[in-house]
C-alpha cells in the first residue's frame, strides 16, 4: 500500500479542514443555542469552551495559527473529557464508551497531531 504514501498530506489537509469545520459548528450551538435549547451563561467555563470550539475550529479549518489554535483545542477537549465525561471515576466510567466521552477524546488526540504538523497543505499558514 506504499502507493497511498504520495497522497498523505493531501489526506492529512482534508482531516484538518474537516475536523475544523466540524468542531467550529459546536461553538454556535453552545454560544447560541442553535439547533439546541441549552445556552450557558455568559462568561461561564461552557461559554469560553464554545467561543474555543467556533474560533478554533475556524482556525484550524482555514490553516490560521494551526499549531496555536490545535493546541487549544486540543486542551479543551482535554479538559471536557475529564471533567464532563470521566470525572475522575474508577471502574467502567472510566471508558470512553461507557462516560460517553468518545468524541471530545478522539477531537483532543486529532488537534494533537494537527498541533504537531501544522497546516501542511491547503493552509493560510504556508508551514511545512
Amino acid at each position: 500500500m506504499k502507493w497511498l504514501e504520495k497522497y498523505a498530506d493531501y489526506a492529512y489537509a482534508l482531516m484538518r479542514i474537516v475536523t475544523g469545520f466540524m468542531f467550529s459548528f459546536h461553538g454556535p450551538q453552545i454560544i447560541l443555542g442553535v439547533l439546541s435549547e441549552f445556552r450557558p451563561p455568559a462568561w461561564s467555563q461552557l461559554w469560553f469552551g464554545g467561543i474555543i470550539e467556533l474560533v478554533g475550529g475556524l482556525m484550524v479549518m482555514l490553516g490560521v495559527q494551526t499549531r496555536a489554535a490545535a493546541f487549544l483545542c486540543c486542551g479543551t477537549m482535554a479538559v471536557a473529557y475529564i471533567q464532563y465525561h470521566w470525572k475522575f471515576q474508577i471502574g467502567a466510567q472510566l471508558f470512553p464508551a461507557v462516560n460517553k466521552g468518545e468524541l471530545a477524546l478522539l477531537y483532543s488526540f486529532v488537534f494533537l497531531l494537527i498541533a504537531c504538523r501544522g497546516g501542511v497543505k491547503w493552509s493560510l499558514d504556508k508551514t511545512k
